[in-house]
């Protein structure tokens, strides 16, 4: 059960999981406060970089959301709006609430802050830590994928569609694997649910195109179209011969 709370802290409105934060605190966003207690890891890839941290004896992974594109080199990481439910963070802290209750393979959520200023507000999002478990992006530049963890990965795609689960930036940055081979899906800004529609197929399509750019990029990545139709085999439930 994830028992969601509100609580302003500062100039911090924070949503979080009443059962893994007793104290509620804009210190849980500050990354200077957090590494000086020693307890920030490296920073992970992406826009909106990540930290995985400890805290309270438990792996946390702290998102800053960053903007991309033109807009991005002149707003940074600012959002135009003033409604906390339609922030970035509570959005998504919603979803994977939602998602995680029922079962499906994401981030425990934590917490999400929001800034604001005037029209403007900065966003941040908390997550548990999924342990021993690695992108697809590291996994295909190391020892590769076997043509069963192919077809896990589309399965578990299939599973996200047939919920209506629309992930707006499917790559293979968010696609975790962990050393059991059970498969993830992370990082869902802007994600939402939807109806049935042309948009799965454009999910599958942006995954195609950066798993082959990736290839590209790196001759030693382990990607093949044996290994994308393994994929589509799983998301159609098709058995590999």
């Amino acid at each position: 059960m994830i028992k969601p709370q509100k609580k302003k802290n500062g100039a911090y409105w924070i949503l979080y999981a009443a059962e893994l934060i007793q104290v509620p605190s804009a210190r849980l966003f500050d990354l200077e406060y957090l590494t000086q207690k020693g307890s920030v890891d490296q920073p992970v890839g992406g826009r909106g970089t990540s930290y995985f941290h400890k805290i309270d004896g438990q792996d946390r992974v702290l998102r800053h959301y960053r903007r991309g594109g033109l807009i991005g080199k002149i707003l940074h990481d600012q959002y135009f709006g003033v409604s906390l439910l339609r922030s970035r963070s509570w959005q998504e802290w919603q979803l994977l609430k939602l998602l995680y209750s029922e079962g499906f393979p994401v981030p425990r959520p934590v917490a999400a802050g929001v800034r604001r200023s005037f029209l403007f507000y900065r966003a941040d999002l908390i997550t548990v830590q999924i342990p021993n478990a690695t992108t697809l992006t590291e996994a295909l530049g190391a020892a590769g994928l076997s043509l069963d963890g192919w077809f896990s990965v589309g399965e578990c795609i299939r599973s996200f569609h047939d919920r209506g689960v629309y992930h707006a930036d499917l790559n293979a940055h968010n696609i975790l694997l962990d050393n059991a081979g059970k498969v993830f899906l992370l990082d869902f800004d802007r994600g939402k649910i939807r109806s049935d529609g042309p948009w799965k197929q454009s999910n599958l399509k942006r995954l195609q195109r950066s798993l082959s750019k990736l290839s590209s990029q790196n001759e030693f990545f382990a990607f093949s179209d044996n290994a994308w139709q393994s994929l589509l085999s799983g998301y159609g439930h098709v058995p590999i011969d």
